[in-house]
Protein backbone atom coordinates (compact mmCIF):
# COMPACT_ATOMS: atom_id res chain seq x y z
CA UNK A 1 0.00 0.00 0.00
CA UNK A 2 1.17 3.53 -0.82
CA UNK A 3 2.43 5.08 2.43
CA UNK A 4 0.13 8.04 1.83
CA UNK A 5 -2.89 5.75 1.64
CA UNK A 6 -1.74 4.04 4.82
CA UNK A 7 -1.51 7.36 6.68
CA UNK A 8 -4.81 8.62 5.29
CA UNK A 9 -6.69 5.49 6.36
CA UNK A 10 -4.94 5.15 9.74
CA UNK A 11 -6.42 6.00 13.10
CA UNK A 12 -3.71 8.60 13.83
CA UNK A 13 -5.03 11.64 15.71
CA UNK A 14 -5.39 14.87 13.75
CA UNK A 15 -3.71 17.12 13.12
CA UNK A 16 -0.37 15.32 13.21
CA UNK A 17 2.93 15.33 11.38
CA UNK A 18 4.26 12.03 10.05
CA UNK A 19 7.92 11.69 9.09
CA UNK A 20 8.69 9.05 6.47
CA UNK A 21 11.90 7.31 7.55
CA UNK A 22 12.30 5.43 4.27
CA UNK A 23 12.13 8.62 2.19
CA UNK A 24 14.58 10.29 4.57
CA UNK A 25 17.05 7.46 3.99
CA UNK A 26 16.63 7.73 0.20
CA UNK A 27 17.40 11.45 0.33
CA UNK A 28 20.42 10.90 2.54
CA UNK A 29 21.75 8.17 0.25
CA UNK A 30 21.69 10.61 -2.67
CA UNK A 31 23.66 13.10 -0.58
CA UNK A 32 26.14 10.44 0.53
CA UNK A 33 26.71 9.43 -3.09
CA UNK A 34 27.59 13.05 -3.91
CA UNK A 35 30.08 13.06 -1.03
CA UNK A 36 31.61 9.75 -2.12
CA UNK A 37 32.06 10.88 -5.72
CA UNK A 38 33.47 14.34 -4.99
CA UNK A 39 35.06 14.27 -1.53
CA UNK A 40 32.83 17.12 -0.34
CA UNK A 41 31.22 17.08 3.08
CA UNK A 42 27.49 17.64 3.50
CA UNK A 43 25.94 18.93 6.71
CA UNK A 44 22.34 18.90 7.90
CA UNK A 45 21.09 22.48 8.21
CA UNK A 46 18.98 22.10 11.33
CA UNK A 47 16.99 25.28 10.66
CA UNK A 48 14.98 23.29 8.09
CA UNK A 49 14.79 19.94 9.85
CA UNK A 50 15.64 19.42 13.51
CA UNK A 51 13.62 16.37 14.55
CA UNK A 52 16.47 14.83 16.46
CA UNK A 53 14.80 11.44 16.94
CA UNK A 54 15.72 10.89 13.28
CA UNK A 55 19.35 12.01 13.67
CA UNK A 56 20.54 8.40 14.21
CA UNK A 57 19.00 7.62 10.80
CA UNK A 58 20.78 10.57 9.18
CA UNK A 59 24.17 10.29 10.88
CA UNK A 60 25.65 7.41 8.81
CA UNK A 61 25.13 9.42 5.62
CA UNK A 62 26.22 12.98 6.45
CA UNK A 63 29.31 14.66 7.89
CA UNK A 64 27.50 16.49 10.69
CA UNK A 65 25.20 19.39 11.43
CA UNK A 66 25.01 23.11 10.77
CA UNK A 67 23.54 25.45 13.38
CA UNK A 68 22.29 29.01 13.45
CA UNK A 69 23.10 29.68 17.08
CA UNK A 70 23.74 28.25 20.53
CA UNK A 71 20.70 25.99 20.94
CA UNK A 72 20.98 24.37 17.51
CA UNK A 73 24.72 23.88 18.02
CA UNK A 74 24.05 22.15 21.32
CA UNK A 75 21.32 20.00 19.75
CA UNK A 76 23.59 18.92 16.92
CA UNK A 77 26.45 18.19 19.27
CA UNK A 78 24.31 16.18 21.67
CA UNK A 79 22.12 14.32 19.20
CA UNK A 80 24.67 13.69 16.45
CA UNK A 81 27.84 13.14 18.49
CA UNK A 82 31.23 12.40 16.94
CA UNK A 83 30.24 14.43 13.88
CA UNK A 84 31.21 17.90 12.76
CA UNK A 85 29.22 20.78 14.23
CA UNK A 86 29.32 24.07 12.29
CA UNK A 87 27.63 27.30 13.32
CA UNK A 88 26.87 30.58 11.60
CA UNK A 89 25.08 33.51 13.17
CA UNK A 90 24.65 37.06 11.91
CA UNK A 91 25.94 38.27 15.30
CA UNK A 92 27.03 36.26 18.34
CA UNK A 93 26.20 37.21 21.92
CA UNK A 94 29.14 37.74 24.24
CA UNK A 95 27.34 36.02 27.13
CA UNK A 96 26.74 32.88 25.02
CA UNK A 97 29.98 32.58 23.13
CA UNK A 98 32.00 30.56 25.65
CA UNK A 99 29.21 27.99 25.89
CA UNK A 100 28.96 27.89 22.10
CA UNK A 101 32.63 26.95 21.99
CA UNK A 102 31.78 23.76 23.89
CA UNK A 103 29.66 22.48 21.03
CA UNK A 104 30.81 23.88 17.68
CA UNK A 105 34.07 22.97 15.97
CA UNK A 106 33.65 25.35 13.00
CA UNK A 107 32.49 28.91 13.69
CA UNK A 108 31.62 31.26 10.85
CA UNK A 109 31.43 35.01 11.41
CA UNK A 110 29.22 37.37 9.45
CA UNK A 111 31.45 40.44 9.50
CA UNK A 112 35.05 41.51 10.08
CA UNK A 113 33.95 43.25 13.30
CA UNK A 114 32.57 39.99 14.69
CA UNK A 115 35.80 38.28 13.62
CA UNK A 116 37.81 40.86 15.53
CA UNK A 117 35.61 40.52 18.60
CA UNK A 118 35.47 36.72 18.86
CA UNK A 119 38.09 35.27 16.52
CA UNK A 120 40.97 35.05 19.00
CA UNK A 121 38.74 33.35 21.60
CA UNK A 122 37.60 30.81 19.04
CA UNK A 123 41.16 30.11 17.89
CA UNK A 124 42.37 29.76 21.47
CA UNK A 125 39.67 27.13 21.98
CA UNK A 126 41.03 25.17 19.01
CA UNK A 127 38.15 25.95 16.66
CA UNK A 128 38.30 26.44 12.90
CA UNK A 129 36.89 29.80 11.92
CA UNK A 130 35.50 31.27 8.75
CA UNK A 131 33.98 34.45 7.38
CA UNK A 132 30.76 34.63 5.42
CA UNK A 133 31.15 36.52 2.18
CA UNK A 134 28.48 38.20 0.06
CA UNK A 135 29.17 37.85 -3.68
CA UNK A 136 26.42 40.42 -4.35
CA UNK A 137 25.06 38.33 -7.19
CA UNK A 138 21.41 37.40 -6.89
CA UNK A 139 20.04 34.37 -8.74
CA UNK A 140 16.55 34.57 -7.26
CA UNK A 141 13.37 36.20 -8.47
CA UNK A 142 10.35 37.17 -6.39
CA UNK A 143 11.64 36.03 -2.99
CA UNK A 144 13.69 38.96 -1.69
CA UNK A 145 12.96 37.96 1.91
CA UNK A 146 15.06 34.83 1.23
CA UNK A 147 17.73 36.53 -0.89
CA UNK A 148 21.00 37.13 1.01
CA UNK A 149 22.30 39.04 -2.02
CA UNK A 150 19.48 41.58 -2.04
CA UNK A 151 20.51 45.24 -1.96
CA UNK A 152 21.28 46.26 1.61
CA UNK A 153 21.52 42.68 2.85
CA UNK A 154 22.79 42.19 6.40
CA UNK A 155 24.24 38.79 5.55
CA UNK A 156 27.85 38.32 4.50
CA UNK A 157 30.85 40.54 3.94
CA UNK A 158 30.97 42.38 0.63
CA UNK A 159 34.23 42.93 -1.22
CA UNK A 160 34.12 46.62 -0.29
CA UNK A 161 33.76 45.74 3.39
CA UNK A 162 36.58 43.20 3.03
CA UNK A 163 38.92 45.75 1.46
CA UNK A 164 38.14 48.32 4.14
CA UNK A 165 38.27 46.09 7.24
CA UNK A 166 40.23 42.88 6.58
CA UNK A 167 43.90 43.23 7.54
CA UNK A 168 46.53 40.66 6.64
CA UNK A 169 46.49 39.35 10.22
CA UNK A 170 42.71 38.84 10.11
CA UNK A 171 42.93 37.03 6.78
CA UNK A 172 45.66 34.81 8.20
CA UNK A 173 43.35 33.91 11.09
CA UNK A 174 40.75 32.42 8.74
CA UNK A 175 40.50 28.73 7.94
CA UNK A 176 37.72 29.10 5.43
CA UNK A 177 35.13 31.17 3.62
CA UNK A 178 31.38 30.66 3.55
CA UNK A 179 28.63 31.85 1.25
CA UNK A 180 24.93 31.06 1.18
CA UNK A 181 22.90 32.63 -1.62
CA UNK A 182 20.49 29.97 -2.92
CA UNK A 183 16.90 29.09 -2.07
CA UNK A 184 15.29 25.92 -3.45
CA UNK A 185 17.47 26.19 -6.56
CA UNK A 186 19.24 23.96 -9.05
CA UNK A 187 22.97 23.64 -9.65
CA UNK A 188 22.96 26.15 -12.52
CA UNK A 189 22.37 28.86 -9.90
CA UNK A 190 25.37 27.60 -7.93
CA UNK A 191 27.53 27.61 -11.05
CA UNK A 192 26.53 31.20 -11.74
CA UNK A 193 27.15 32.22 -8.13
CA UNK A 194 30.60 30.65 -8.10
CA UNK A 195 31.62 32.84 -11.01
CA UNK A 196 30.85 35.90 -8.87
CA UNK A 197 32.57 34.39 -5.83
CA UNK A 198 35.75 33.68 -7.76
CA UNK A 199 35.76 37.06 -9.45
CA UNK A 200 35.58 38.90 -6.12
CA UNK A 201 37.20 36.54 -3.62
CA UNK A 202 39.07 33.93 -5.67
CA UNK A 203 42.52 35.26 -4.78
CA UNK A 204 41.75 34.75 -1.10
CA UNK A 205 40.51 31.18 -1.58
CA UNK A 206 44.08 30.07 -2.26
CA UNK A 207 44.83 30.89 1.37
CA UNK A 208 41.93 28.84 2.79
CA UNK A 209 41.50 25.25 3.96
CA UNK A 210 37.80 25.03 3.12
CA UNK A 211 34.92 26.66 1.31
CA UNK A 212 31.36 26.26 2.56
CA UNK A 213 28.86 26.74 -0.28
CA UNK A 214 25.90 26.99 2.10
CA UNK A 215 22.42 25.63 1.56
CA UNK A 216 19.50 26.09 -0.81
CA UNK A 217 20.71 23.21 -3.03
CA UNK A 218 17.64 21.06 -3.86
CA UNK A 219 19.88 18.08 -4.55
CA UNK A 220 17.25 15.41 -3.87
CA UNK A 221 14.64 16.97 -6.15
CA UNK A 222 13.85 14.85 -9.22
CA UNK A 223 14.98 17.46 -11.75
CA UNK A 224 18.17 18.50 -9.94
CA UNK A 225 21.31 18.40 -12.09
CA UNK A 226 23.64 16.46 -9.81
CA UNK A 227 26.36 16.06 -12.43
CA UNK A 228 26.71 19.83 -12.77
CA UNK A 229 26.93 20.17 -8.98
CA UNK A 230 29.64 17.53 -8.79
CA UNK A 231 31.56 19.13 -11.62
CA UNK A 232 31.63 22.45 -9.73
CA UNK A 233 32.61 20.83 -6.45
CA UNK A 234 35.53 19.01 -8.06
CA UNK A 235 36.62 22.08 -10.00
CA UNK A 236 36.69 24.32 -6.93
CA UNK A 237 38.32 21.77 -4.63
CA UNK A 238 41.08 21.02 -7.14
CA UNK A 239 41.70 24.61 -8.24
CA UNK A 240 42.01 26.06 -4.74
CA UNK A 241 42.95 22.89 -2.82
CA UNK A 242 40.06 23.37 -0.39
CA UNK A 243 37.65 21.06 1.36
CA UNK A 244 34.17 21.85 0.02
CA UNK A 245 31.18 21.85 2.37
CA UNK A 246 27.48 21.99 1.53
CA UNK A 247 24.81 22.50 4.17
CA UNK A 248 21.37 21.80 2.71
CA UNK A 249 18.40 21.47 5.02
CA UNK A 250 15.47 20.97 2.69
CA UNK A 251 17.30 18.43 0.51
CA UNK A 252 17.74 16.13 3.51
CA UNK A 253 14.03 15.91 4.31
CA UNK A 254 12.44 16.95 1.01
CA UNK A 255 9.09 15.15 0.54
CA UNK A 256 9.82 13.09 3.66
CA UNK A 257 6.92 14.27 5.78
CA UNK A 258 3.16 14.69 5.86
CA UNK A 259 0.51 16.59 7.80
CA UNK A 260 -2.71 14.69 8.38
CA UNK A 261 -5.77 16.85 9.04
CA UNK A 262 -9.54 16.51 9.38
CA UNK A 263 -12.35 18.65 7.95
CA UNK A 264 -14.26 20.37 10.74
CA UNK A 265 -16.78 22.35 8.71
CA UNK A 266 -17.84 23.08 5.15
CA UNK A 267 -19.45 26.38 4.16
CA UNK A 268 -20.09 28.60 1.17
CA UNK A 269 -19.39 32.34 0.77
CA UNK A 270 -20.76 33.76 -2.48
CA UNK A 271 -19.32 31.37 -5.09
CA UNK A 272 -16.53 29.98 -2.93
CA UNK A 273 -16.81 26.62 -1.21
CA UNK A 274 -14.71 26.58 1.95
CA UNK A 275 -13.49 23.73 4.15
CA UNK A 276 -12.31 24.53 7.68
CA UNK A 277 -9.58 22.12 8.80
CA UNK A 278 -8.22 21.27 12.24
CA UNK A 279 -4.77 22.38 11.05
CA UNK A 280 -3.74 26.00 10.69
CA UNK A 281 -1.54 27.44 7.93
CA UNK A 282 -0.52 30.24 10.29
CA UNK A 283 0.37 27.91 13.17
CA UNK A 284 1.34 24.57 11.71
CA UNK A 285 2.76 25.37 8.26
CA UNK A 286 4.04 28.97 8.55
CA UNK A 287 5.89 28.83 5.22
CA UNK A 288 2.53 28.61 3.46
CA UNK A 289 2.00 32.24 4.45
CA UNK A 290 5.58 33.48 4.76
CA UNK A 291 7.08 32.05 1.56
CA UNK A 292 4.30 31.91 0.25
CA UNK A 293 4.07 28.20 -0.48
CA UNK A 294 1.29 25.93 -1.74
CA UNK A 295 1.94 22.43 -0.38
CA UNK A 296 1.02 19.34 -2.39
CA UNK A 297 -2.20 17.68 -1.24
CA UNK A 298 -2.72 13.96 -1.84
CA UNK A 299 -5.65 13.10 -4.15
CA UNK A 300 -6.23 16.70 -5.25
CA UNK A 301 -5.36 19.04 -8.10
CA UNK A 302 -5.17 22.73 -8.93
CA UNK A 303 -8.27 24.85 -8.51
CA UNK A 304 -10.90 24.08 -11.16
CA UNK A 305 -9.17 21.01 -12.63
CA UNK A 306 -11.37 18.42 -10.90
CA UNK A 307 -15.12 18.72 -10.37
CA UNK A 308 -15.19 20.16 -6.85
CA UNK A 309 -13.00 23.07 -5.75
CA UNK A 310 -12.60 24.17 -2.12
CA UNK A 311 -10.65 26.85 -0.32
CA UNK A 312 -8.89 25.13 2.57
CA UNK A 313 -8.41 27.18 5.72
CA UNK A 314 -7.59 26.85 9.39
CA UNK A 315 -9.72 27.45 12.49
CA UNK A 316 -7.89 30.55 13.80
CA UNK A 317 -9.22 34.12 13.80
CA UNK A 318 -6.65 35.23 11.19
CA UNK A 319 -8.56 36.01 8.00
CA UNK A 320 -5.56 34.97 5.95
CA UNK A 321 -5.22 31.55 7.58
CA UNK A 322 -5.63 29.90 4.18
CA UNK A 323 -3.65 27.02 2.72
CA UNK A 324 -5.00 27.47 -0.80
CA UNK A 325 -7.63 26.42 -3.33
CA UNK A 326 -7.66 22.74 -4.32
CA UNK A 327 -9.95 20.63 -6.47
CA UNK A 328 -11.23 17.11 -5.77
CA UNK A 329 -13.10 14.33 -7.57
CA UNK A 330 -15.66 14.11 -4.75
CA UNK A 331 -17.41 16.60 -2.49
CA UNK A 332 -15.62 17.34 0.78
CA UNK A 333 -17.59 16.44 3.91
CA UNK A 334 -17.13 17.03 7.64
CA UNK A 335 -14.96 14.27 9.06
CA UNK A 336 -12.98 13.67 5.87
CA UNK A 337 -9.22 13.28 6.25
CA UNK A 338 -6.78 15.20 4.03
CA UNK A 339 -3.04 14.65 3.70
CA UNK A 340 -0.62 17.47 2.92
CA UNK A 341 2.75 16.38 1.57
CA UNK A 342 6.32 17.77 1.90
CA UNK A 343 5.69 18.69 5.53
CA UNK A 344 9.00 17.58 7.08
CA UNK A 345 10.80 20.84 6.29
CA UNK A 346 10.25 24.17 8.05
CA UNK A 347 7.12 22.90 9.79
CA UNK A 348 7.89 21.36 13.17
CA UNK A 349 10.79 23.77 13.68
CA UNK A 350 8.71 26.89 12.87
CA UNK A 351 5.23 26.11 14.15
CA UNK A 352 3.58 28.13 16.91
CA UNK A 353 0.59 28.28 19.24
CA UNK A 354 -1.11 31.48 18.06
CA UNK A 355 -4.76 31.57 19.21
CA UNK A 356 -3.91 28.82 21.66
CA UNK A 357 -3.78 26.31 18.84
CA UNK A 358 -2.35 22.98 20.05
CA UNK A 359 0.81 21.80 18.35
CA UNK A 360 0.28 18.65 16.25
CA UNK A 361 1.79 15.40 17.48
CA UNK A 362 4.87 14.15 15.63
CA UNK A 363 4.90 10.56 14.40
CA UNK A 364 7.38 8.46 12.47
CA UNK A 365 6.54 5.74 9.96
CA UNK A 366 9.26 3.21 9.17
CA UNK A 367 9.90 1.15 6.04
CA UNK A 368 7.56 -1.57 7.34
CA UNK A 369 4.72 0.93 7.68
CA UNK A 370 4.81 0.91 11.47
CA UNK A 371 3.86 4.18 13.19
CA UNK A 372 5.64 5.40 16.33
CA UNK A 373 4.78 8.49 18.35
CA UNK A 374 7.80 10.79 18.76
CA UNK A 375 6.23 13.76 20.52
CA UNK A 376 2.87 14.75 22.01
CA UNK A 377 2.02 18.34 22.94
CA UNK A 378 -0.67 19.62 25.26
CA UNK A 379 -1.86 22.62 27.23
CA UNK A 380 1.35 22.88 29.28
CA UNK A 381 3.42 23.35 26.12
CA UNK A 382 1.25 26.33 25.20
CA UNK A 383 1.15 27.76 28.73
CA UNK A 384 4.85 27.53 29.60
CA UNK A 385 5.89 29.66 26.63
CA UNK A 386 3.97 32.57 28.10
CA UNK A 387 4.83 32.76 31.79
CA UNK A 388 6.00 31.03 34.94
CA UNK A 389 5.55 27.33 35.43
CA UNK A 390 2.97 27.87 38.19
Amino acid sequence: MDIREKILTSDLPTPCYVIDEEKLVKNCQILKDVQDRTGCKILLAQKAFSNYDLYPVIKPFLAGTEASGLFEARLGSEKMPDSECHVFCAAYRDDEFDELLKYADHIVFNSPTQLVKFGIRAKAAGKEIGLRINPEHSTQEGHEIYDPCAVGSRLGTTLLQWDELMSDSLIAMLDGLHFHTLCEQNSDALEETLEAVEEKFGKFLYKMKWLNMGGGHHITRDDYDISRLEKEILRISEKYNVQVYLEPGEAVALNAGYLLTEVLDVLRNDKTDIAILDMSAACHTPDVIEMPYRPPLFKSDESGVLEYTYRLGGPTCLAGDIVGDYSFEKEIRVGDKLLFEDMAIYSTCKNNTFNGMPLPDIWKVDSEGVFRLLAHFGYDDFKYRLGSKN
